[in-house]
């Protein structure tokens, strides 16, 4: 089943896919970086996936199938399990006497046709289809998966309101409902839709006379499910108990975490309950128990800024600053750093609040303030265990600011986090805790600041170009002249473009959830040049900071964002949104 280049390269020109000059520079740059043409096709967007796997389809002499209006009765379906067939692109679709017909991307997943062949008792008859295919056909194991869990939810909730009273329980009872079987099921039945629809957060929200579920999906919130009030107790009461928290207690915040684990994935789940006027509201954070596999390019680094990032990170020493809000992906960064800077000639130590991630021969501590155990004591504390590298979850005082910029002065390569809006302020608000600027010189590499976007679903994206206006409304928002060198140096599009021709995308879907699947970083990089130096030493402001960087070549976050709506990654509103936050 395997094909070479020269037979790809002959069915795509019997195809009439690409030009034979355009596949000729192609072969001659693979032929020089070592590199596939298959790969750098797809890169330089002079073939889509989908066009590869039709070409695949007859080199292979394997049927090709168009199953976006295909309805698989569920059975079939769910031959293979939700989560292997997400993960492999592969369905089954349909039974015959012949055997098991499986729609695939790739051919060649030798890992997904050998599980199928030990799991299921069947032959399988492989056929290669399109991502949208594909897409359509994730949707419906969607839509059996919420009938299901709403079937789960609804005939047990029957079972509570046969057993609820109005009075309030004491600590046994409240014990005892949450070991109670139909509690159990629903609770898992909530966790284990969040997981299957990839929210990063779980929020139960009582009211008077419901509780109200929602998942935030990609950045957003949105209305899972509402139970009725009765359930309220014992669904709170189940969560505390995973937990490990206070069953009876309802009047003060609490805090908790706990785990769950199949045969695909660990979760831990961070849990936070707080008093509110109809009762105790939760909000439960998903956390894979792993960041490895991440990759720098993967968060949205490119060009020029993640050759920076990169010589900050191979320095042995000096400081790294990822700055941003809440959610705007800080901490994915630092652990990003961390899994590639963990080689085992290194020893790497963090201080955190809380252990987002855990990972493998870095030596975690969590912060525990009401015994004594902060930033600063821990930070303290940590520089004595012999520490290469060390992360500091975040710099909020001035005795964390003053111990981190002496551990990046004695040798030490320092990772940390700020709540500012940008990278130039990032710098004043350092000096502001207390820093003095000739140690700030002397330590800090570069600044990092982030925000998230939601990614277009690539297969419902259309193309379509900026009216005057609404170019000259962008050009008062951006530098369009950098913009487009930038996309002109990682030819992202031709030279001599203009941006009357400059694409961008929107979906074709008119519902969010289809549209939008996944998140990237927008960045601004601000390398911390000589003259940079000679502004903090002069304490500048931000605005100065930012001038001389852009001066430099630094482009903004918003401006990222526009190189990405070029690409097709994300639109321009999600731009605007991420950036005005």
């Amino acid at each position: 089943m395997i094909y070479s280049d020269s037979q790809l390269k002959n069915f795509l020109l019997d195809s009439h896919l690409i030009a034979k000059t355009d596949l000729e520079a192609v072969e001659q740059e693979a032929e020089a970086s070592h590199g596939r043409v298959e790969d750098l096709l797809l890169a330089k967007g002079l073939v889509t996936e989908d066009d590869l796997r039709r070409v695949k389809s007859h080199m292979l002499g394997i049927p090709f199938v168009d199953l976006k209006k295909e309805k698989v009765d569920k059975e079939i379906l769910s031959l293979i399990p939700e989560p292997i067939a997400r993960k492999h692109n592969i369905i089954a679709y349909h039974r015959t006497e012949a055997g098991l017909e499986v729609a695939m991307l790739d051919p060649l997943d030798l890992e997904a046709i050998d599980f199928l062949k030990k799991g299921l008792d069947v032959k399988i008859l492989p056929r290669l289809t399109d991502s949208e295919s594909i897409r359509e056909l994730l949707l419906q194991y969607q839509k059996s998966l919420k009938a299901e869990f709403g079937d789960i939810i609804s005939r047990e909730l029957k079972v509570i309101n046969q057993k609820e009273g109005g009075e309030e329980k004491d600590e046994a009872e409240l014990k005892k409902l949450a070991e109670d079987l139909p509690v159990i099921k629903i609770v898992d039945a909530l966790l284990s839709h969040a997981i299957l629809q990839k929210a990063s957060d779980i929020h139960i929200e009582p009211y008077e006379k419901e509780l109200v579920i929602r998942y935030r999906l990609d950045g957003l919130l949105h209305d899972a499910m509402i139970l009725p009030k009765e359930a309220s107790a014992g669904v709170i009461a189940r969560i505390k108990v995973l937990s490990n928290l206070r069953l009876d207690e309802k009047r003060l915040p609490q805090d908790g975490r706990f785990k769950i684990e199949d045969a695909s994935q660990k979760v831990s789940f961070r849990v936070s309950i707080l008093p509110t006027y109809f009762g105790e509201k939760i909000v439960m954070r998903l956390l894979p128990d792993t960041v490895s596999g991440f990759t720098l390019e993967g968060l949205g680094f490119h060009g020029p800024w993640l050759e920076k990032i990169q010589r900050a990170t191979n320095s042995s020493v000096g400081m790294i600053l990822v700055t941003g809000p809440t959610g705007s992906g800080k901490t994915t960064t630092l652990y990003t750093i961390l899994d590639i800077l963990n080689k085992p000639d290194v020893n790497i130590s963090t201080v955190e609040d809380p252990i987002e991630y855990q990972l493998p021969r870095v030596n975690q501590t969590q912060v525990k303030p009401d015994i004594g155990l902060t930033f600063g004591s821990g930070l303290r504390a940590l520089v004595r265990q012999d520490p290469d590298i060390i992360m500091v979850g975040e710099i909020r005082d001035k005795e964390t600011a003053n111990l981190a910029v002496n551990a990046a002065l004695t040798g030490h390569l320092v990772l940390s986090t700020l709540h500012t809006n940008s990278a130039a302020g990032t710098i004043p608000r350092f000096l502001d805790m207390g820093a003095e600027p000739f140690l700030l010189v002397s330590t800090l590499n570069i600044v990092i600041a982030q925000r998230l976007v939601r990614k277009l679903v690539p297969e419902l994206r259309e193309e379509y170009f900026l009216s005057p206006a609404e170019l000259k409304e962008l050009g008062e928002k951006i530098n369009l002249d950098l913009v487009l060198k930038a996309l002109i140096d990682e030819k992202i599009v031709p030279e001599k473009t203009v941006w009357e021709k400059v694409p961008f995308y929107h979906s074709k879907s008119p519902k969010d959830e289809e549209a939008f699947r996944g998140r990237i970083g927008i960045h601004e990089v601000l390398d911390v040049s000589r003259a940079i130096k000679d502004l903090i030493m002069k304490n500048a402001t931000a605005d100065e900071v930012n001038d001389q960087a852009k001066k430099e070549g630094m482009i903004s976050m918003m401006e990222d964002g526009i190189f990405k709506a070029v690409m097709g990654i994300t639109t321009i509103e999600e731009v605007y949104r991420a950036t005005s936050e």
